[in-house]
């Protein structure tokens, strides 16, 4: 009898190891499809977004500021804003502005 046992016990926790491992991955699927995917896409917006920059179109700054594009260069822009120019981030452009 002792020898019956120690299967079923072993068959219990096979079990219970197999629906570990099921409710881990159920997890990582959620954990992929509600933060990391929709992220990748986001990134990938922005840097088509700011590839796509060219001198006169109208953005919008992080910052909430509304300027025109005077100059692109490699990692940064020029912003022509009421009150004078600002040298900005590429990464700093949000949005570009519906005129």
């Amino acid at each position: 009898m002792t020898a019956y046992a120690q299967v079923a016990g072993d068959a219990q926790t096979s079990q219970s190891l197999i629906s570990m491992v099921i409710l881990l991955v159920v997890f990582a699927a959620i954990f992929y499809f509600l933060l990391i995917r929709p992220q990748r896409r986001r990134q990938k917006e922005h840097r088509e977004l700011v590839s796509s920059l060219k001198r006169g179109d109208r953005v919008i700054t992080a910052g909430g500021i509304f300027g025109t594009v005077e100059k692109i260069e490699d990692d940064s822009v020029v912003l022509n804003v009421e009150e004078g120019k600002l040298r900005l981030s590429k990464s700093s452009i949000v949005d570009k502005a519906r005129k």
